[in-house]
């Protein structure tokens, strides 16, 4: 029996929850002597499915993981795991970033909040309108839709 064989007993002995969990956030069951779609994805990729993992965190400013995070925490640690070092603070961030349009986002990129020119919040875009993001005190680590169109793009490189 081959490797690709055995995938459906392993998400069978894996259990539903996480097979239904590792789907929900794009992820796949990695089997030994197989290449994973996570080992060839790009980096912008991994640092997304990353930051999906980290849903229900705690928010906790000044926290940068693995079990709290703040906005630019959350970004930094997700970037971090999937082989890229950013800086601390949003504002850092967009500044290292490759700026783009709105058109040009792609799942993966970064997306700066800002008033005027002071960038104060990050998350990781996820398609579809929506960011991954550790949004405030008391709150945790979500999915949630672009809440305002004063939003700027950077792409990790």
């Amino acid at each position: 029996m081959t490797a690709l064989n055995r995938v459906p007993s392993l998400m069978v002995r894996a259990g539903t929850a996480s097979a239904l969990t590792i789907a929900a956030v794009g992820g796949s069951i990695v089997v030994p002597g197989v290449a994973s779609d996570a080992s060839a994805a790009p980096l912008a990729t991994k640092a997304l499915e990353i930051a999906a993992s980290k849903k229900g965190s705690p928010y906790k400013w000044g926290a940068t993981g693995p079990r709290r995070f703040d906005c630019s925490g959350l970004t930094l640690y997700s970037f971090k795991k999937a082989g890229k070092k950013l800086p601390r603070t949003a504002a850092q961030q967009y500044n290292k970033t490759h700026h783009i349009s709105a058109k040009s986002r792609k799942a993966g990129d970064l997306v700066f909040f800002h008033s005027g020119s002071n960038v104060y919040h990050v998350g990781i875009y996820a398609g579809k309108g929506k960011i991954w993001h550790a949004p405030k005190t008391g709150d945790v680590v979500k999915l949630q839709k672009i809440w305002t169109s004063s939003v700027w793009y950077g792409r990790v490189s």
